[in-house]
């Protein structure tokens, strides 16, 4: 395929979890849901949308300051709540997008590591079930980086652990604070929606 054969003049490929790699936006838009509604949390699907790629502790304090919630309980403690959320209905709801012909088409050719917004153990999970884990170097969570995205350290850390110079690295993104975090990294950056036409079906307009 064409779009195989432009991705051969890069050493490393960066992807992006949700909404990239894999299908999972209506995973988390239920997970949301029932934690926004448990915390009495107002729900704004076009805000939600907006802080795509966001860890989960930073979209719940960016929540309560906008919408003056008064939080009666830890981030931590809200966090673990979503988290145990998605584990209990993960397996209904994820599966691989096209990208995993990516995966397929250059393991053992070139170095591939998954950058996203969620925890480790949730990714490894999530990424286990799709069958994408063997084909992976490297997977990094926003609990292994001081500042996660739209900071650029997930993907500054993926190059580390592949021994990739960053400007040898492609990044899959399907969000806009991704896509910046990418290329203040220093790499080139693949919107998969512009490129692929996939999309992350994660809040949108209809589903409101």
């Amino acid at each position: 395929m064409k779009y195989l054969e432009a991705l051969d003049k890069y050493d490393a490929f960066i992807f992006d979890m949700d909404g990239t790699l894999i299908d999972s936006g209506k995973l988390h838009e239920v997970a949301w849901c029932e934690t926004l509604t448990h915390f009495n949390i107002p729900i704004d699907g076009p805000l939600m949308r907006s802080l795509a790629g966001v860890p989960t502790k930073d979209t719940l304090k960016h929540l309560c300051e906008r919408f003056e919630v008064t939080p009666i309980h830890s981030y931590s403690y809200m966090n673990d709540f979503k988290e145990n959320v998605v584990k209990r209905i993960f397996s209904s709801y994820v599966k691989p997008t096209k990208l995993f012909e990516v995966l397929t088409a250059f393991h053992g050719k070139k170095k591939m590591a998954v950058g996203t917004g969620a925890y480790t153990a949730e990714a490894q999970q999530i990424l286990s079930l799709c069958g994408c884990s063997p084909y992976l170097d490297a997977i990094v969570g926003a609990d292994q980086v001081a500042r996660p995205k739209p900071a650029p350290d997930t993907f500054t850390l993926c190059a580390q652990k592949l021994g990739v110079s960053p400007s040898r690295c492609v990044v899959f993104e399907d969000a806009k604070l991704g896509l910046e975090a990418a290329r203040s990294a220093g790499m080139n950056a693949i919107d998969v929606l512009e490129t692929y036409n996939i999309t992350n079906d994660y809040f949108l307009p209809t589903t409101l």
